[in-house]
């Protein structure tokens, strides 16, 4: 592996994976600094997709990617990290029928050497992005595509992102979070629509791509929750419904729900806003909760829950105006155990390990 050319700005790292080339650029739609993958891994051939499933809004980061039809494990090597710091990683699969064949794959992505999650591409049309956080034990990180039989693995796309020591304290040592949902509630126009991949701390909404090198957060503090969706008539708002998926690896998987509220209205004197959380009808707080006008605050589970579950909204008696949900989050949870060992033995595991 060539690391003459890697691109790693403290904690922020975008790979356009099978970009032919050492040359950098900025993608159109997302205005982020896109940098070829020769530097992060050694196997694998370059491919463009099919030029029918190119359209004018798709980006230029999904217009090739990079294929792995040897050896059962492939792996991207992140590298500069700080070691126990918090990282969001994200990777993007568009098939495009690069290989004419018409055959969508199914493989595993690790991270590190714990499963991340199954990754099944169901047409060639179809745009995957998969999210995980963790803490880094070490000062790299390997991303790795693992063939389990079912058609050639292949990745478009890999992103990593420093977050706020604040952020996801769920996300420790021996366990990661895997994205689930993330819904933005409410949005009013295009220009208040808040990105799917945006937070901040302090349970605000920021943006992951842009500012993020600033590790306190004063840049996404300014960022405020714009949009909400508010309760019915009756002060009654259903938030979220989930029964949790088998996976592979486990098969009664764990979940933690994150809610963001934000008072978007300038109460008068008379008005008031409280509610109660709840999920299955207990309590998800004993008190009522009562949003601060244009900052957010946050909610959630700290123990991963393994039972279906419906998350519910309610206006308490004494208010007067029905409840609020700006956004929420859900993750599944996933063992990090093996990550957190010295890295030497790490990597020893790292390559004997399928």
């Amino acid at each position: 592996m060539d690391s003459s050319h890697v691109v790693c700005t403290e904690g922020f790292i975008s790979i356009d994976c099978g970009l032919p080339g050492k040359t950098s650029y900025v993608e159109d739609t997302t205005k982020l600094p896109y940098t070829p993958d020769a530097g992060f891994t050694d196997t694998g051939t370059n491919h463009n997709i099919s030029a029918e499933y190119l359209t004018p809004s798709t980006g230029r980061s999904w217009h090739n990617l990079r294929s792995f039809a040897t050896g059962p494990r492939n792996c991207y090597t992140l590298l500069s990290l700080m070691s126990g710091l918090k990282y969001l990683v994200r990777a993007k699969f568009m098939y495009g029928n690069y290989d004419g064949l018409d055959r969508p794959p199914v493989f595993d992505l690790y991270v590190g050497v714990n499963l991340w999650t199954t990754v099944n591409i169901t047409g060639p049309e179809g745009m995957v992005s998969t999210e995980v956080i963790i803490v880094v034990p070490d000062d790299f990180l390997h991303v790795c595509l693992v063939n389990t039989g079912a058609g050639t693995p292949f990745i478009s796309s890999l992103e990593l992102r420093l977050l706020h020591r604040t952020l996801y304290p769920q996300a420790t040592t021996t366990q990661g979070l895997v994205l689930s949902s993330r819904l933005n509630f409410g949005p009013t126009s295009e220009n208040n629509v808040i990105r799917k991949d945006n937070m901040g701390p302090s349970g605000q909404l920021g943006n992951l791509d842009r500012d993020n090198n600033d590790e306190h957060g004063a840049t996404r503090r300014r960022r405020l929750i714009r949009s909400a969706d508010y309760g019915d008539a009756n002060g009654n708002h259903a938030a979220a419904e989930r029964d949790p998926v088998a996976q592979s690896s486990d098969p009664s998987p764990g979940y933690i729900a994150i809610m963001h509220f934000s008072e978007l209205q300038l109460l008068s004197s008379n008005c008031m806003r409280e509610f109660f959380v709840s999920i299955i009808g207990e309590p998800w707080h004993p008190n009522g909760f009562t949003p601060k006008y244009l900052y957010g605050s946050a909610t959630y589970n700290s123990l991963p829950s393994r039972k279906s579950e419906y998350v519910s909204i309610i206006a308490a008696p004494n208010s007067t105006l029905p409840p609020v949900i700006n956004a929420l989050e859900v993750f599944s949870v996933i063992p990090t155990t093996i990550i957190g060992t010295d890295s030497r033995d790490g990597m020893c595991i790292l390559y004997r390990h399928v």
